[in-house]
């Protein structure tokens, strides 16, 4: 039996589907819902791995390095959300292509934490092998 979605878990799904479906379409990114405050903890054992104490070291140090060894952008598709209150579990793949013109292909799952609106603790899984990989082979542009 499925159960009724508070109002609360109605906005942070379609929030966080709104932000998932803009990145797919280039016009926009989950991460403009981070909070200035917002933790972002990449868990496991990838060159990235870590808990990153703001919005701007997170963007600084792991989404901008990333996406400047992109030549054309992850597009997401979504083979899960789940909401409970203002905790949303996202399980999507990601594919795009690296400056050296070979793919880059990750599943991920994002747990995250969302008041009024706005993401406020988020921990990440991923492939970290796939990661590693274009990390360590692709130098970011400046």
């Amino acid at each position: 039996m499925t159960r009724s979605l508070t109002a609360t878990e109605a906005r942070n799904k379609t929030l966080v589907e709104t932000c998932f479906a803009a990145w797919r379409a280039g016009t926009g990114s989950p991460f403009d819902l981070l909070a200035d405050d917002a933790t972002w903890t990449i868990v496991g054992r990838s060159d990235a791995s870590k808990a990153y104490p703001s919005k701007a070291a997170f963007m600084n140090e792991v989404i901008h390095p990333f996406n400047a060894r992109m030549s054309q952008g992850l597009k997401p598709t979504i083979r899960s959300l789940n909401v409970d209150g203002d905790s949303v579990i996202i399980f999507f793949d990601a594919s795009g292509v690296a400056r050296d013109g070979k793919p880059y292909v990750n599943t991920y799952a994002w747990f995250l934490e969302l008041r009024d609106g706005k993401i406020l603790k988020a921990h990440a899984f991923y492939d970290s092998i796939a990661f590693n990989d274009l990390w360590r082979r692709v130098t970011p542009t400046p």
